[in-house]
């Protein structure tokens, strides 16, 4: 059997170096994106500007380092013959929802150069996308809003936009008197109240969880009330039946 290979012409290497630049292309913005991406979260670790108990996508802020902090607060409560209660909530299409005028207002309350602010603006600033389909292409429409999930840049630009609305949180809850710990991790947050009596530890988390609800508003935000969970760690041997926490007049359920 005889193969015959068709003559390469002009036209099959003219693709051939379009595909090879495209590819060059991509390599070199990926490392670019990777060199701003430490520079930015070295620059803000460095000035404490990230929430010291932000975790997940920084350097070393691991999910392993979540689960130490939680287990020492747990077992120290413990020492105290207290009990431990946690609200888990999730914030609803995170990622795509992020402000690109308050991000890069962000990143210029963090010191950084003009130029990289520049950038920033530049790339996420008036873009637009539009949806293909076999013969059929959509116009063009804004997309001025969101960071693409799983992007380099993604991690760092996350943790700037929280940090803002964290330290706020726990001045807000600082003059309210309500005794909260905070862990965030990436778009998943975790209120941590530490008390004798379980209702109590239930008060504390109403109200964390509705200034929460109210400030991630503000900040064009939305908690996904389905996806909040209450959690109670406590030494009884016996049969241990918490009082339920109702958040239903704050958009919640009973959990």
């Amino acid at each position: 059997m005889t193969v015959v290979i068709p003559k390469p012409n002009k036209q099959s290497y003219d693709s051939l170096k379009s595909f090879r630049l495209i590819i060059l292309l991509n390599t070199l913005g990926k490392l670019i994106k990777k060199v701003i991406g430490k520079r930015l979260q070295f620059l803000t670790m460095s000035n404490n500007f990230i929430y010291p108990n932000q975790l997940g996508g920084l350097k070393f802020k691991s999910t392993t380092d979540m689960g130490m902090v939680l287990t020492h607060i747990i077992q120290s409560g413990w020492v105290k013959n207290l009990s431990t209660s946690t609200l888990a909530f999730d914030i609803m299409q995170f990622f795509l929802s992020l402000n690109h005028c308050l991000l890069t207002f962000i990143l210029k309350k963090v010191g950084s150069n003009n130029h990289i602010v520049s950038f920033f603006a530049n790339y996420l600033m008036d873009r637009k996308m539009n949806y293909s389909w076999n013969n059929f292409t959509s116009p063009l429409f804004d997309v001025n809003v969101g960071v693409g999930q799983g992007s380099i840049l993604s991690p760092i630009l996350s943790a700037l936009y929280l940090s803002l609305l964290l330290y706020i949180l726990e001045k807000c809850l600082k003059n309210l008197k309500i005794p909260i710990s905070i862990i965030l991790f990436v778009d998943d947050g975790l209120f941590i109240s530490q008390s004798k009596l379980l209702y109590m530890s239930n008060c504390h988390l109403f109200c964390s969880y509705n200034v929460i609800s109210n400030l991630l508003k503000k900040f064009g935000l939305i908690v996904e009330h389905s996806k909040t969970e209450v959690f109670h760690f406590n030494r009884s041997q016996g049969i241990f039946n918490p009082p339920p926490l109702n958040l239903s007049s704050i958009g919640g359920t009973i959990l």
